[in-house]
């Protein structure tokens, strides 16, 4: 049997970088794909290969997708992981960026999907893993763009797994916790960059710090983004995965929170998780 290939994007550093290894040591050909291929020098070193990938241009996807195709005839796997958290008081953030949020979140991996199906359809096999968040059941304060996304992401799962599932093609969800990343204080420079300087700037603050904090090293209540890398690992080999993979810090708890709790005190629970009074 042929070697099964892999391809993940936002491979370059946290999560995506942690499934891409761990995608190589369970046996496959792993393609790691992102904007900076530089970045990526550890993974190509590690018998990765690595690709330049920007999910928003059309050109660029179709690249990847054709390379991969031409050197190993086959994908078995797409893990969209590509992704960055725009996060500002609604009234604050320009629609433009909001536009360039869905365009990564959202279109990006639709994108992906629809480049890779029909080599997909054709073997009447393969693994869609979308990386959502705990965050596309929930929302929490001056993130309205991002949950937007990862709610979109969810939607877009559920319809494909219906949709694909004649074809012997299964969609998966992980829904990551808190988890250790750069992902934290890039999005905490953007609330910072939006909103510290207005009305929302007691929130901004106190948003910025709890998002900033889960990327130090040796965090509290977040998780490694190994935890993550070992679900989707998991989804890939499996012969019949699960729809979900909830993991990580928080993940299942604040889920059956959102589930069971009156909408305005779990408002509050996750306002006093996030530093907000009032």
């Amino acid at each position: 049997m042929a070697t099964k290939v892999a391809l993940v994007t936002g491979a370059s550093s946290g999560i995506g970088e942690s499934a891409a290894r761990h995608l190589k040591d369970a046996g496959f050909t792993v393609y790691a794909a992102a904007r900076r291929v530089d970045r990526m020098a550890g993974l190509r070193d590690a018998g990765v290969h690595t690709l330049a990938l920007d999910v928003t241009d059309d050109a660029s996807a179709r690249a990847a997708v054709a390379q991969i195709l031409a050197e190993q005839g086959r994908i078995d796997v797409l893990v969209n992981n590509a992704g960055y958290g725009s996060y500002g008081a609604l009234e604050d953030v320009p629609l433009s960026e909001a536009q360039a949020q869905l365009d990564v979140n959202v279109l990006g991996l639709a994108r992906m999907a629809q480049l890779v199906l029909p080599q997909l359809r054709a073997q009447r096999s393969g693994t869609i893993i979308n990386i959502s968040s705990m965050g596309g059941n929930f929302t929490t304060p001056l993130g309205a763009w991002y949950h937007a996304s990862k709610y979109a992401v969810e939607a877009i799962s559920d319809a494909l797994r219906m949709e694909l599932a004649p074809f012997g093609i299964q969609v998966v969800v992980v829904e990551p916790g808190s988890i250790r990343t750069e992902w934290g204080a890039i999005a905490a420079a953007n609330v910072r960059e939006t909103s510290a300087r207005g009305p929302y700037r007691a929130q901004a603050e106190a948003v910025a710090t709890a998002l900033g904090n889960s990327s130090q090293p040796g965090a509290r209540m977040t998780s490694s983004p190994e935890v993550v890398a070992r679900a989707i690992t998991a989804a890939a080999t499996a012969r019949r995965p699960r729809a979900r993979y909830r993991i990580g810090f928080g993940a299942k708890p604040l889920v059956f929170a959102h589930r069971i709790l009156p909408a305005r005190v779990f408002d509050r629970l996750i306002q006093r998780g996030m530093g907000i009074s009032g």
